[in-house]
């Protein structure tokens, strides 16, 4: 080896020398490469892993072997008794042991209930005895609804004869049902739609239970209740939208839902009814929130295209917080909309980097934290919005100037495609809607509060599997509108709703949105 390079000068060694340094030093790039890419095909392997093997379905172990022995069918009686008794005393003892304490006390039960007064008297001879006292012990009982009937007897009058022979019949007036002609009143309406809505209870599960009180109704009979009930409600639900959507902060979100589609090519064959029935279609609900007037609007579209938040926002101005959907970024460029971002997305990205890179990942997470604790020590102070945008700006604006440039330096030595790579990727893009939440107190951190208002429709998505029809959709759409805003404004959604059929017919349409939710006067539904 020596033979070979002693007849080079030294420049000629140094150059030799330089370009080897060069090829190692590519090397190792490459090395660190095929190292983060090594890492992030294991990370894939550990998705697809949890993927394939998680707990989605029943599984059946059969347990079948002919040289297994019979069953005892016959039930010793008298291991039974035994046994029942040695628990009975085993409860008896826990109860004594636990009544030896010193007891906080029953839990206060509230004042507005009805109180059942029941007097109790002693089973032996209390004749000439004299009362000391009394011992009263309250419990809380529950009576289930019931079915009853409103039998409306209206007498006729009529009018002695003019001159003229004529005479009038005078009747009162049923002009105060909310849906005439229907059989059913504003209460029994109410309860099936919250019930529907609020509780996820089908209506063929409410069938059921009419047929348990012996009333069966038919379920086209409830279906046509519920579109009566909707079109009722039409015009309030027009107003919801000018006094939510045209706010002047709003949140965005969108969520699927499976509607029925009969005009579809493909059918699947329904042996109940036994029919053709049109295979599902996923449309969305685009889902508008306005966190100052604690308003919610749920609007059903087709698809997930722009079409639905441009004719929806058409006339917006304002503060516009939305997730990284690419559908939402054509309203920053409006001079008159200001587009914030949600910090609790970006936070997830580095969640599910963890296991990929937990070093990195964690250290960005533990500084989102931080921003997480300003919002938590304003809301404990109970800070006006002037003041929490100080304390923003004082003590939040650091840290965030502190992930930028972290992100910034890292972003350039990690693989793009990588789970880390694609966390400084969403940031980076978004780094200025990130940032804008800092520019007003009234602003909140992340899109939290509209996802917990979608977490309804994910609960009914569960129990009534798709909806009926497109304008089924719409309906639903509807009703989780009012039911999400009942929520924000801690008011009944069922003596709302009740409130509301008794009373709609009756409002003026300057005055309809008096009977929103966020704007109703609580005390009419005591």
């Amino acid at each position: 080896m020596q033979d070979l390079y002693d007849n080079y000068s030294k420049n000629e060694l140094l150059k030799l020398l330089n370009g080897q340094e060069k090829v190692i030093s590519k090397i190792e790039s490459n090395v660190t490469k095929l190292e983060q890419e090594n890492s992030y095909l294991k990370f894939q392997i550990e998705q697809f892993k949890r993927a394939m093997y998680g707990s989605k379905k029943e599984r059946f172990i059969a347990s079948e072997n002919p040289e297994q022995l019979s069953i005892p069918f016959e039930i010793d009686e008298q291991k039974v008794t035994e046994a029942v008794k040695a628990v009975v005393e085993e409860i008896t003892y826990q109860r004594k042991k636990a009544g030896s304490k010193n007891h906080p006390g029953r839990l206060a039960l509230p004042s507005h209930l009805f109180v059942n007064e029941i007097i109790l008297e002693p089973t032996e001879n209390i004749e000439g005895l004299k009362i000391i006292g009394q011992e009263i012990t309250d419990e809380l009982e529950y009576s289930p609804a019931k079915l009853y009937i409103n039998r409306y007897t209206r007498n006729k009058y009529i009018t002695p004869e003019d001159e003229q022979g004529r005479q009038k019949v005078k009747i009162a007036s049923l002009d105060f049902r909310p849906i005439p002609k229907c059989i059913a009143g504003p209460n029994l309406l109410a309860q099936i739609v919250v019930d529907k809505f609020v509780d996820h209870l089908p209506l063929y599960r409410q069938i059921q239970r009419f047929s348990r009180e012996g009333v069966d109704i038919a379920p086209s009979t409830v279906d046509s209740w519920v579109k009566l009930t909707s079109q009722l409600l039409r015009p309030l639900y027009e107003c919801h939208y000018q006094h939510t959507v045209l706010n002047g902060y709003l949140q965005v979100d969108e969520s699927p839902i499976k509607v029925q589609d009969k005009d579809k090519k493909k059918y699947t064959f329904d042996k109940t009814s036994g029919s053709a029935v049109g295979t599902t279609h996923t449309g969305y609900m685009w889902v508008y929130h306005a966190p100052i007037l604690k308003s919610v609007y749920f609007d059903y579209r087709k698809g997930r295209t722009q079409q639905g938040p441009q004719e929806m926002l058409n006339e917006f101005e304002g503060y516009l917080q939305t997730d990284g959907y690419g559908v939402y970024n054509q309203f920053g460029l409006k001079e008159q909309i200001t587009h914030i971002g949600c910090w609790a997305h970006a936070r997830r990205y580095f969640e599910k980097a963890l296991d990929y890179n937990k070093a990195n990942a964690s250290h960005v997470m533990v500084l989102i934290q931080k921003l997480y604790d300003v919002e938590r020590k304003a809301t404990l102070l109970k800070l006006d919005p002037a003041e929490r945008k100080s304390l923003r700006l004082e003590e939040s604006h650091p840290i965030l100037n502190e992930i930028g440039t972290y992100i910034a330096l890292q972003s350039r030595i990690e693989l793009p495609k990588s789970p880390l790579g694609r966390a400084y990727d969403y940031c980076l893009n978004r780094w200025n809607t990130l940032l804008d939440y800092l520019k007003d107190g009234n602003l909140q951190i992340d899109n939290n509060l509209i996802e917990n208002a979608i977490r309804p429709l994910a609960l009914g998505r569960k129990n009534y599997l798709f909806a009926g029809s497109h304008d089924a959709a719409k309906n639903i759409a509807m009703y989780y509108s009012f039911f999400a805003t009942c929520k924000k404004n801690e008011i009944n959604p069922l003596k709302w709703l009740s409130y509301v059929l008794k009373n709609i017919n009756n409002t003026k349409v300057s005055e309809i949105n008096k009977l929103l939710p966020q704007y109703i006067d609580c005390k009419l539904l005591d």
